[in-house]
């Protein structure tokens, strides 16, 4: 009878509650991923841009949307934008301009900019530009818009040899080094009618992005380069409108990126988002992402986010001249605001996780993106700042995630025992065994080193913890020195010793997990991509204590990845200066020179074009581990670049082969 009891008790809970479905490799990559949403200047429509895997054609599909907000309806606009110019709200909100890619003809280098009207639902043709365009911005009318281009060949994320040789010559090739801006004039009785291409100037050097002044009637506008020597190569400089044979102003001159600029509410200011490498200069050495503004009438800059102690995403401008950030501390990325005159950060809470992408109209209703571990990510809207968790989905793309048995996470601290700095992570535990014993474990470092892993749902072939744990792993992603969300100087201590420090915070927090008898002490595992693959490097010459080990984009000896990458100033800017200065500490901190002591088996992945690190460093791993015989597989994408954006099936046959590796040496004693 007790058995009986007992059989028709466990049916009723399985009636009553339905046990969901394990993700699946297959159906983790089926996300939708929200690059960008601007709100119109009355607040009245949402453009937003989405990007999900198309495996019938092995590429991504990237699709523009409107929103209208009263309606709550969606429409497609078009599923050709470009990939890297982000679409433009006219002054009045009447139109959008974009630049789409040409294709009516098969290899096809051609785009087109073409202007969406939200009266008729049209998108026409105004522009056909046969050279590389660069960034583009409205005037303070609807009827004229700037466009910056060059003749040279731009080097995109997956470059193919030619540009790669061309970008090494970069210095010597003066076809790389000029843009041309032009105005483009729109009839406004009719806009069908063939517009009028005026040449403005021509600079020394690539624009990255636009903006229009129309107080004294300049351009603001930011410089770069393909090839990232070192950071004054970006700065501010602006044209006069009025009187364009003058010389090109250049109003700052400091060592971080200047992006995402917008111009102040009563339009004499420009802000714009710092981003740093590292700077040697103590004015500009704070290197998280900060807010600054640039006074166009008496050129100071003044630092408006100096008092936030985390890392700056993003940011948006109220009508009344109040600034909004989305601002992570810790694993938690939250909505802050800050008056332009005050230094006081206020903090509106919501949900937890993550906020991101935020967009605010004239009348100051918000738009944002959200997610959470176990929240997957969806676009919200609200009319009042003050009620973020009243705030309500306008998609439902990723809801089909919440229908399947998701890991649980939190965070996780412990102490580096030689200098007691508090380290933070996060834990992933397997369905079904939060707060569970004894578990398998997979350290999955990442990237950056300027990065932080976050209490976010991003599910792609990078952020794949939450496979990882539906797979029976406890995945633990460390947050090591180096990490952005935990005060400058925790960033900065990363220098001079750029793999010894962060290693070091990653193994006392393995150690840890082993003494809270979390973790089995006899089955770990380590991996990462990008910098995260620089740590997996370097550790498995520490310890002999990982079974298995995923090295992704990985560098192995730094002088050679300094000499080869498109981005040396980092590694000149993390080992404290160029190789044949501080050689003793390149070699110290180059796993090359220690792999005598490895005994991991390595599974190496790269993309066979990648010039951000260098796919020699995978070749140069994978043939000093054969000639230890460790055991050892290097799996290169064709064509592909260092994020492995090119064909969706890359990042499964990643994913796929890393789970394979793992499961064959968990139990490698």
């Amino acid at each position: 009878m007790n058995l009986y009891f007992v059989f028709l008790l466990q049916l009723y809970c399985c009636l009553s509650f339905p046990i969901k479905p394990k993700l699946t490799l297959d159906e983790f990559l089926n996300s939708t991923m929200f690059i960008q949403l601007s709100l119109s200047p009355t607040g009245q429509y949402l453009l937003f841009q989405t990007v999900q895997p198309s495996w019938n054609t092995s590429s991504y599909e990237q699709n523009l949307w409107i929103y209208d907000v009263q309606q709550e309806t969606r429409k497609l606009i078009t599923t050709t934008p470009h990939k890297s110019m982000k679409p433009q709200w006219s002054p009045n909100g009447n139109w959008i301009a974009l630049l789409l890619d040409d294709m009516s003809q098969e290899n096809s280098t051609e785009q087109q900019i073409f202007l969406y009207s939200l009266v008729t639902n049209d998108l026409l043709p105004i522009q056909k530009i046969k050279d590389t365009p660069l960034a583009l911005t409205w005037s303070d009318n609807d009827f004229s818009l700037y466009l910056a281009t060059t003749n040279g060949t731009m080097l995109e994320n997956d470059p193919d040899d030619q540009q790669w040789r061309d970008t090494l010559r970069y210095r010597h090739n003066k076809q790389f080094e000029h843009s041309t801006i032009y105005r483009i004039d729109i009839n406004e009785h009719n806009y069908r009618l063939t517009v009028k291409k005026h040449p403005i100037k021509n600079v020394s050097f690539l624009i990255g992005e636009l903006l229009y002044v129309a107080f004294d009637e300049r351009l603001v506008f930011t410089s770069m380069t393909p090839l990232m020597e070192t950071l004054q190569d970006f700065e501010l400089y602006s044209i006069d409108l009025l009187n364009t044979s003058l010389p090109i102003v250049r109003l700052t001159d400091n060592e971080i990126f200047e992006k995402n600029l917008r111009l102040s509410t009563d339009g004499t200011r420009v802000l714009f988002l710092s981003d740093s490498l590292g700077s040697t200069r103590k004015k500009f050495n704070d290197t998280q992402a900060r807010v600054y503004s640039l006074d166009l009438i008496t050129g100071q800059i003044t630092h408006l986010t100096e008092k936030f102690k985390g890392n700056v995403n993003g940011f948006t401008i109220k009508s009344n001249g109040d600034i909004f950030i989305t601002g992570q501390i810790g694993t938690e990325t939250q909505i802050y605001s800050q008056r332009m005159y005050s230094d006081d950060i206020i903090e509106y809470f919501g949900w937890n996780g993550t906020y991101e992408l935020i967009s605010m109209s004239n009348l100051d209703s918000i738009a944002f993106v959200h997610s959470s571990t176990e929240k997957p990510m969806e676009i919200y809207l609200i009319d009042d700042i003050k009620q973020l968790c009243s705030a309500r989905a306008i998609t439902q793309d990723n809801q089909w995630y919440t229908q399947r048995d998701l890991p649980q996470a939190k965070s996780y601290r412990w102490k580096n025992e030689d200098d007691q700095r508090v380290i933070e992570g996060i834990l992933h535990y397997p369905p079904g065994q939060f707060d569970g014993r004894n578990l398998p474990l997979l350290v999955l470092i990442h990237g950056g080193p300027y990065s932080a892993s976050v209490n976010r749902f991003s599910p792609d072939w990078y952020s794949w913890a939450p496979l990882a744990a539906s797979e029976g792993w406890l995945v633990f992603e460390p947050n090591y020195r180096g990490s952005t969300g935990y005060g400058d100087e925790f960033l900065q201590q990363i220098r001079y010793r750029p793999l010894s420090l962060p290693g070091k915070d990653i193994l006392y927090g393995v150690d840890q997990l082993i003494r809270d008898g979390t973790v089995d002490p006899y089955r770990l595992a380590i991996g990462g991509y990008r910098y995260g693959g620089f740590l997996t490097n370097w550790l498995i010459t520490q310890t002999k204590r990982f079974n298995a080990a995923l090295s992704g984009a990985g560098a192995a000896e730094h002088i050679s990845a300094w000499g080869l990458m498109d981005l040396p100033v980092l590694i000149t800017y993390l080992f404290g200066g160029y190789p044949w200065e501080v050689p003793h500490i390149y070699q110290h901190e180059s796993p090359l020179y220690q792999l005598d002591r490895v005994r991991t088996p390595t599974l190496i992945i790269t993309g066979e074009r990648d010039i951000r690190v260098p796919t020699s460093q995978s070749y140069i791993l994978e043939r000093a581990l054969y000639a230890r015989d460790i055991p050892v597989q290097l799996i290169g994408f064709p064509h592909e670049g260092h994020d492995l954006t090119l064909d969706p099936w890359h990042g499964k046959i990643k994913l796929r082969e890393e789970l394979n590796w793992l499961k064959q040496y968990e139990n490698n004693i």
